[in-house]
């Protein structure tokens, strides 16, 4: 049976690795913020070499498994991440604004049919239902006008705040878990948690 002092230990450096990993991605997502332009590039820099990387992996398992029905299903799957990987890596730029416009798109779309659906439905929750449609009604114009230039900030910026938000969510994890640890521990040393040695016990064992 594993000693609970070292098991909570471990568990309190697992969940130091998570505060720190935390801080690491909010100290990356405060810099996106500030360097919106180099967040955008290096997204697709990394979304290119996801999309390759994938396509390989895939290429593989479909090698591994040819004979199969699902075999040159896998092959062209594969070939098009590659062929895609490659594209977004050769032209950061041009992927990044035909993103841009394809999110301005959904934020048009989405919010037209947030707007349209809670005045046709005026359900309870009519009046934030309108506000989330009118909202992406507006960023949607906003990005679609300033089209090509906003290509140069708005995946960065998401991307950014998506490495803050995660960020913070480990950080309240890894500060949480360890403070839920030490407290485990310093009930177990005080005797308060059930099964955990008293000193009535040892006085009688040493007697």
């Amino acid at each position: 049976m594993a000693d609970p002092a070292v098991e909570g230990k471990r568990l309190s450096r697992r969940f130091g690795r998570l505060a720190l990993l935390g801080t690491l991605l909010v100290v990356a997502g405060l810099v996106g913020l500030v360097y919106t332009g180099v967040a955008t590039l290096t997204s697709m820099i990394l979304f290119g070499w996801l999309l390759l990387i994938g396509g390989i992996v895939g290429l593989l398992h479909a090698v591994e498994s040819r004979g199969t029905n699902f075999f040159w299903l896998g092959v062209v799957v594969a070939a098009l991440n590659i062929a895609a990987g490659v594209v977004v890596i050769h032209h950061p730029h041009g992927t990044a604004e035909a993103l841009t416009m394809f999110a301005a798109l959904l934020f048009l779309t989405g919010g037209l049919f947030r707007l349209v659906g809670s005045v046709v439905v005026r359900g309870p929750q009519f009046g934030w239902t309108l506000l989330q449609g009118a909202f992406g009604l507006l960023l949607g114009l906003l990005v679609l006008f300033d089209w090509p230039h906003s290509s140069l900030y708005v995946l960065g910026l998401f991307f950014s705040l998506a490495l803050l938000f995660d960020g913070l969510g480990l950080i309240a994890i890894g500060v949480g878990g360890r403070r839920v640890v030490s407290m485990v521990s310093d009930q177990r040393a005080s005797g308060e948690l059930p099964g955990a040695p008293t000193g009535g016990h040892q006085n009688r064992s040493k007697s």
